[in-house]
């Protein structure tokens, strides 16, 4: 019997999860996930403190989570939750640093022949470049998010 596959989504810690998402968004051509209707709804019942939140984008966000998903996933309209490839961003106390390697990361590939125009427009976002890689596999450029977290460009 094939299982039924699993949903599933990366998480990533974050001193700032909503610089990281809007990172990520422009990197990834994603959308950062809406949640203001269900926290103006949770708000509204009074099941939520409103210290748990902060005004990003013109509107309610939860203050330690911030997610990207793919603009043609399904998402709960409801929660502004993707259903699909999604990204999330965890806070994480800023005294807890980044001490080695990726043991996972991203790899981005782009249009053929396009690597050197991709590396430019994420500098500009704030990546940074770590090495340039060439190897009998192929060739590639490691780069930072801002935070520090390595990620590939093919």
């Amino acid at each position: 019997m094939t299982p039924t596959p699993l949903h599933w989504k990366l998480v990533v810690d974050a001193h700032d999860p909503h610089a990281q998402a809007d990172f990520w968004a422009a990197t990834l051509g994603y959308e950062v996930e809406d949640h203001s209707a269900l926290i103006s709804k949770l708000l509204g019942l009074g099941t939520i403190p409103p210290e748990i939140l902060i005004d990003h984008h013109d509107r309610r966000a939860w203050r330690d989570a911030a997610a990207v998903r793919h603009p043609d996933d399904p998402y709960d309209a409801e929660s502004g939750t993707g259903l699909g490839r999604r990204l999330l961003f965890n806070r994480i106390p800023r005294s807890e640093k980044k001490t080695a390697k990726n043991r996972l990361h991203i790899d981005l590939h782009g249009p053929a022949g396009g690597r050197d125009t991709e590396v430019e427009r994420l500098r500009a976002l704030g990546a940074r470049v770590q090495s340039h890689v060439r190897a009998q596999g192929g060739e590639w450029v490691v780069m930072t998010d801002p935070e520090g977290n390595e990620f590939c460009v093919h």
